[in-house]
Parts: C-alpha cells; structure tokens; sequence
C-alpha cells in the first residue's frame, strides 16, 4: 500500500479535514511522478500500482493523472501508448461518474483538461453528483483499465481541496479534433475509451459526432489521383480517430469507406504508406494493426491537407 493509500485512509478518505491537505498533495505529486516514471517501462505498475485521483468540488468531478499535461495539450500524437490508455481510463470514469448523456454534436462535449503543479495532466467534467458516488470510483477506474496491457494501475478518492489549484488552469482540448475529445466521445456513447474493441465500434458514429478532422475542408475525397486520394482518405480517417500509437487500428480497417473495387485498392495503399513509415504496424496483438507514425506527422498532414505526397512514398 502506498504513502498516499495510507494516509487518506489515515484520514478518512476524500472526506479527510482541510489540515490533511497539504499532506495528500504532496504524497499524491510523489505517486503522480512514479506513474509517470512506471508508464515508460515495459511492465508499469508492478511494484507500486500507477495512481489516478478522483475528486468532486460540488460542480465537476477532476481527475489527476500522471501523463505530461503539456504533452496531452500540445502534442498529444507523442504521447506513448499506454500512458494514453491511462488518461482514456480516466475521462471514462468522469465521464461514467457524471452520468453524461449521448453528445448531438461536437459542441456538446464538455470535458476540460489542466495541470497540476509539476506538469501533470488534470481532467474535468461538469457534474452533479453525491460525494458518497466518489466511492465508485476505483472500481469503475479499475473495469476501465482491465484490459491495458502490462499495467497495474488504481484511482483513490480524494478531497477536493487536494485538486482545487487545478480548477484556474481548465481549458478545452486545443484542437476541434482532439483525442480527449475522442475519448470523451467513446465515453459518453457508451463505449469504453481504453479498449481498442470499443474504439473501433464507435467510429463512425464519433466521425460523424466530430465532423472528420480538423484538415476536413482540404477534401481528400476531390483529389483526382485515385491512389493519392485513396492514402490521404486513410489517413484523414486514422487521423480523426486519434491513431497515433495511443490507438491503433486493424489493417483491414483501413478499406472501411471504400466501396467494391476500391477496398483492394485501399489495402495496396495501406502496405504503401507501410512502407514509407507513414503508419507503423504493432506486432504484439492477435491482428495485424497499424497507426499513424507520429515522428511522420508533418508528412502526413501536408498529405492530408495539401496532397503533396513525402519523396519516399511510392504509391503507383
């Protein structure tokens, strides 16, 4: 059990007295650096679970998370993968927690995200809920992250006193299509944003929820060369679903759109932008998947929005 285990428990939980604050601050910081410590090995949790904390001020529940709050914000296709599926989990609790309904268009979407003194990255959702609800709160963190591979990982309670600095930092994700939109998206359409089956079962309905990708004014759809217009379709897609390693995507996924003959076409393209390392595959599940390479990301994104091809991309 950690310090920070043993002291709210010490204390009484997310229930402990304003005197305790500066305490759990200072052990929640100490367990938020482990988990970002933990999320850069091969196995992360193992010794000490990776920590998420939950909390509810009275008008949102947030959450503490120890992936790179600047990062997250700025370049979030770095961001390794199951630091990711960390911060997935996590919007799937607030989300879950609050109660939030199926989103009718992107402007419903409320999630917000901030820092925690040392960099870490804060969540929140507008929420009106009872602090005995916070008590649900490491089993539905624990159900969210069942499936993430090698990690061991928990939320704990805390009062909302330990996260009140965050509250002045709260901003919306900078990007239209960002992927903690996605992830709330999966979210509130009742899936679960850290389980890739669940991603890719939600797709088309968050597509259509976002409105494509932020480069959808470009229309790929228009470009007269079938297999540069096949590969910049790809990749807007992959792309507006966030598969930038944080999510993949199973090679014959990449055909979904396509019709009749075009779907063979849509897989000799796939193996081309394979080649060029646009996408990289991801031996280690049972299929055969790919994501968008982020060390590529300008390449792809002058792709997608320009349909000026990388040098090293042979697609006839």
């Amino acid at each position: 059990m950690s310090d920070l285990l043993v002291e709210l428990e010490a204390q009484g939980g997310a229930a402990a007295p304003p005197s305790a604050t500066a305490r759990l601050r200072l052990l929640l910081s100490d367990a938020l650096d482990h988990g970002a410590a933990e999320l850069g090995k091969p196995r992360s949790g193992y010794g000490r679970p990776v920590t998420v904390a939950i909390a509810f001020d009275g008008e949102r529940l947030l959450a503490a998370t120890p992936a790179p709050a600047g990062m997250v914000r700025a370049d979030p296709e770095a961001v390794p993968e199951r630091t990711w599926l960390v911060v997935a989990a996590a919007v799937g609790v607030l989300v879950e927690l609050a109660g939030a309904p199926p989103p009718g268009r992107r402007e419903d979407l409320t999630l917000e995200q901030g820092e925690l003194e040392g960099g870490h990255l804060a969540l929140a959702v507008p929420a009106r809920v009872e602090a005995s609800d916070l008590e649900l709160a490491p089993l539905c963190f624990e159900d969210h992250v069942a499936h993430v591979d090698r990690l061991r990982a928990r939320a704990v309670a805390v009062p909302a006193a330990v996260l009140a600095d965050v509250v002045p930092t709260l901003r919306p994700p900078l990007r239209a299509v960002h992927p903690l939109r996605i992830a709330e998206a999966v979210a509130r359409l009742g899936g679960r944003p850290a389980a890739g089956d669940s991603v890719e079962a939600l797709e088309d309905a968050v597509l259509a929820l976002l409105g494509g990708t932020d480069a959808a004014s470009h229309r790929p759809h228009e470009d007269p060369d079938p297999r540069r217009r096949a590969a910049r379709r790809i990749l807007q897609r992959l792309d507006g679903m966030g598969k930038w390693g944080g999510y993949h995507t199973e090679f014959a996924h990449l055909a979904r759109g396509f019709a009749g003959n075009e779907k063979a076409l849509a897989q000799e393209v796939g193996e081309s932008l394979l080649a060029a390392g646009l996408l990289s595959e991801k031996p280690s599940v049972g299929q055969r998947h790919v994501f968008l390479n982020p060390r590529r990301a300008a390449d792809i994104r002058r792709l997608i929005e320009e349909g000026e091809a990388p040098a090293d991309l042979h697609l006839a």
